[in-house]
């Protein structure tokens, strides 16, 4: 199956609100795509400014190898919960529609650019171009601190954003998208006013590392 379309070109130098983005988030067995696989994901619409949770898709799916001891632990989705899911053949249409014509928003941009590329194919860093990373516009806005993991829930309580349920790929994908909002409401008008201008910061080098607790299982909480 071919992956969702990308936005038009012509709406990367459109102002920001013009564009429509959409938060992403999954949860894994682990973080290597050559050998691990999604237990759920969720996406969130960012449409004209605003976050649209009625848009919102959530879906558990029946992984493809079996769930870890470590993974279970930080998404808390166990073998019984996805025993009738869907294998992920089956509901990547959904995951495609939900993504098609929009930016891709995704705190640590890696891991969902490397399973995006698992998913429907392609080269992960090509993947990787198409997605504004929330994580490195954290950093862009100094709110990340030196030290400690650059969580997307420490991010959140600094921003001021709820947290319901760190690590489930639905709550992730809201935070992730309101954590967005927030921080491009501040760095627009230092000129990142443009999907080009948010995607071309997403690829600045990063000051901080992925490693970690934070990580484990993907997920961005």
């Amino acid at each position: 199956m071919r992956g969702p379309p990308p936005p038009p070109r012509v709406l990367r130098r459109a102002p920001w609100t013009a564009a429509a983005f959409a938060a992403l988030d999954f949860e894994t067995t682990g973080l290597d795509p050559s050998r691990d696989a999604v237990v759920s994901f969720g996406v969130v619409p960012v449409l004209e400014g605003r976050v649209v949770v009625g848009g919102a898709v959530y879906r558990e799916v029946a992984p493809s190898v079996p769930l870890t001891g470590a993974s279970v632990v930080v998404h808390g989705i166990r073998p019984a919960d996805v025993a009738g899911a869907p294998v992920l053949e089956e509901v990547r249409g959904e995951l495609a529609a939900a993504l098609a014509g929009r930016f891709p928003l995704a705190w640590g941009a890696g891991i969902e650019a490397a399973f995006l590329a698992r998913i429907f194919g392609g080269r992960p860093r090509a993947w990787r171009r198409r997605i504004v990373d929330v994580l490195r516009l954290a950093e862009l806005a100094g709110e990340i601190p030196a030290e400690g993991e650059p969580s997307l829930a420490a991010a959140a309580a600094r921003l001021g954003v709820p947290v319901e349920r760190p690590h489930h790929a639905l709550d992730d994908a809201l935070t992730t998208a309101q954590v967005f909002l927030v921080l491009v409401a501040r760095l627009a008008p230092r000129g990142y006013d443009t999907p080009a201008r948010l995607l071309r910061a997403s690829r600045s080098a990063p000051r901080t590392s992925l490693r970690g607790p934070g990580r484990v299982g993907a997920g961005a909480g």
